[in-house]
């Protein structure tokens, strides 16, 4: 993992286009089972292996919305900054899930720095983010996320 380190909200205005990349991370049958528990979404193509088989992607895959929910612990880490009182998700813009992650594929973060613009409690920041599958040219997602980071005091 490759991370940047900041020392104060304040500063990510200087660094737009800072990257960073996240480490693989692995996303099996039981994460993808267990996130259909957790939303009540067991469409048989996530959780029938042997069904899944015969279908349109030839084995399960995980939901787009569980790839998406992956972003905390992909992105951890990457963009240290100190300083803060907290940090919270403001938002997504652009969503777009591109191809599915089959069970048991690894999936990683690059994550640029894009936008960071004072707002009324600390600065907003935005993150183009693309979630890359390994061995796999097309991503499985790409997006902007929003962060709002509150400065301590």
């Amino acid at each position: 993992m490759s991370g940047v380190e900041f020392d104060s909200p304040a500063a990510l205005a200087e660094a737009l286009g800072a990257r960073a990349v996240s480490e693989w991370f692995a996303v099996d049958q039981a994460r993808i089972d267990a996130f259909a528990d957790a939303t009540g979404d067991h469409q048989w193509i996530h959780v029938d292996p042997e069904r899944a088989a015969a279908g349109p992607f030839g084995g399960p895959i995980a939901h787009g919305y569980l790839t998406l929910s992956l972003l905390p612990a992909l992105t951890q880490g990457l963009f240290t900054i100190s300083g803060l009182a907290m940090s919270v998700n403001y938002g997504l813009d652009r969503l777009r899930f591109l191809q599915p992650v089959a069970a048991g594929a690894r999936v990683r973060a690059v994550v640029e720095l894009a936008s960071a613009e004072p707002a009324a409690r600390g600065v907003r920041a935005g993150y183009d983010v693309t979630v890359e599958i390994e061995g796999s040219a097309k991503p499985a997602l790409v997006a902007r996320t929003i962060t709002l980071y509150v400065p301590e005091g």
